[in-house]
């Protein structure tokens, strides 16, 4: 790719950032190229609550035109991903001595009313004595507040703007490191390393994204040598999963006395996740690991409304990820502003650059919408905006349908066990079909790997959604690793191996 052509636009990172705005200016005709260093999703991207939200407690900051575009955006995002992305009821008891009553009231009429919402249901009251959300709860909790948001499974939404962005003709290319990149003639000259191979190429663009999260600031001074910095304030935010602290399918916001919230949440059917922290980070992004004292303060923030306490032996797994905010000057992390900006630069006769800044799982395809703005004042515009109504790869159903997918896919695959294809159709929506086949059972899907992960699977990650480690197979495209103890990773690790030995010998 690399040679005399010039790209439209080379985008650096592979989070939902960049691959969301890759993927709306390739649906626009823009040639693109994306590098990103590792895996897709491999920092923020997958680290993230997992939620498709206004963000209620963003209303205390007056940040009201980002709550309103979120708020607008979850509807817009399920109807175009219904496999990941789902409604989630969140159940908000009253805390005494905290924020009174009529404050929440008011905050959750404007969050009802502010934008956006048609087919999820409105807030409403609950006595917590008699409903079911009540019983895993202390008795000191009478009243409750229930509103909507979304569920989505932020790794898998990357994944799938990737896929996306590929069909319509970008570029994307995986642990893949940019060294340099220099303006030359109106045109950006980039430099790539495979971090497998070390072999090294340069891609020419004429305009530059920079995508690329926490690494922001250390690209502008790293790769293209600008001493522009300060632009990011990092924040790590960490989660931990336990096993399922109870039966129904709602989640929890709680509110702690600092003033934080966290929310408690179901998760993969067998877990309960319990997140976030928020405090400044120094460092390498990379290196970024959840501590002693943020596990305890999520075990003892649950502990204060849950009847039975989490316990820091309770947790099972813990993730945490680097917020790249962007730096406003706000006193606390908590009251960093969550909206995105996007910063261009070069003089008259420089090839351009956009550098973006913060953002939200809940309002990349915006960001996106509003890069390819600036792109088009920028290099010239093509297409039209169309993210609004087109689907995501597998999500081509009614946003209610999922229910129907399963039944349709047990249909036709008889075999199946319903806990498998509820996953298959979680995951890969309509295309689970793509990695069933023709097979009529297990047997023909290949190797089994433990649990409910098949050879079949695999194959398909690897070939359709550039997963190279078993770590990308087990943590990022599906969470098989929370069954570690099932799942024979020596034996996957070896798979893996070998198929990429045998592609790199087809295409050497």
């Amino acid at each position: 790719m690399g040679g005399d052509q010039v790209h439209d636009i080379f985008v650096i990172g592979g989070g939902i950032n960049g691959c969301g705005i890759a993927r709306d200016a390739a649906g626009r005709g823009y040639s693109v190229f994306l590098a990103e260093m590792n895996d897709l999703a491999s920092g923020t991207s997958s680290a993230a609550t997992k939620l498709i939200h206004g963000g209620l407690r963003y209303l205390e900051h007056y940040e009201f035109r980002l709550v309103r575009e979120a708020l607008m955006e979850r509807e817009v995002l399920w109807a175009s991903a219904p496999h990941i992305i789902w409604p989630l009821r969140i159940v908000l008891p009253h805390h005494r001595g905290l924020r009174p009553a009529w404050f929440l009231r008011l905050g959750l009429f404007i969050y009802d009313h502010l934008g956006g919402r048609k087919l999820l249901p409105p807030t409403r009251t609950l006595d917590m004595h008699a409903d079911p959300a009540g019983k895993p709860l202390q008795d000191l909790y009478s009243k409750a507040f229930e509103f909507s948001d979304c569920w989505v499974n932020d790794a898998r939404m990357v994944v799938l703007n990737a896929r996306d962005a590929t069909e319509r003709g970008a570029t994307i290319r995986t642990r893949t490191t940019v060294t340099s990149a220099r303006s030359e003639g109106g045109i950006w000259h980039v430099g790539l390393s495979d971090s497998a191979t070390g072999a090294r190429e340069t891609v020419k663009a004429r305009l530059l994204v920079n995508a690329s999260g926490p690494w922001v600031d250390q690209v502008l001074s790293g790769t293209l040598g600008q001493n522009r910095v300060g632009n990011v304030r990092l924040v790590q935010g960490s989660h931990i999963v336990v096993d399922k602290l109870y039966d129904h399918d709602r989640c929890y916001m709680f509110q702690n006395a600092d003033g934080r919230i966290i929310f408690v949440i179901p998760y993969e059917e067998e877990y309960t996740l319990i997140g976030t922290t928020d405090l400044d980070y120094e460092g390498d992004p990379k290196e970024v690991r959840i501590s002693a004292a943020e596990i305890d303060y999520l075990c003892a923030a649950a502990s204060e409304y849950f009847a039975k306490p989490v316990r820091r032996e309770d947790v099972i797994w813990s993730y945490s990820g680097v917020r790249p905010l962007y730096a406003d000057g706000a006193s606390k992390a908590q009251e960093t502003t969550r909206d995105y900006v996007l910063k261009t630069s070069g003089h008259k006769g420089d090839a351009p650059l956009i550098n973006v800044i913060g953002g939200k799982l809940t309002t990349y395809r915006k960001l996106a919408e509003s890069t390819l703005e600036k792109v088009e004042g920028l290099i010239g515009a093509k297409g039209a905006p169309w993210t609004a109504r087109a689907t995501l790869p597998g999500g081509d159903f009614p946003p209610t349908g999922y229910a129907d997918v399963v039944a349709a896919l047990k249909r036709d695959y008889p075999f199946l066990d319903l806990g498998y294809a509820r996953r298959l159709v979680r995951l890969y929506g309509t295309l689970a079909r793509a990695i069933l086949g023709i097979a009529r059972s297990y047997a023909d899907l290949g190797r089994h790997f433990g649990d409910d992960l098949y050879e079949a699977e695999v194959a398909y990650l690897m070939d359709r959604e550039w997963a190279v480690t078993t770590d990308d197979v087990l943590w990022r495209r599906t969470k098989r690793g929370l069954h570690g103890n099932a799942i024979n990773v020596a034996a996957l690790d070896a798979f893996m191996s070998r198929s990429r030995d045998s592609q790199a010998a087809a295409t050497g």
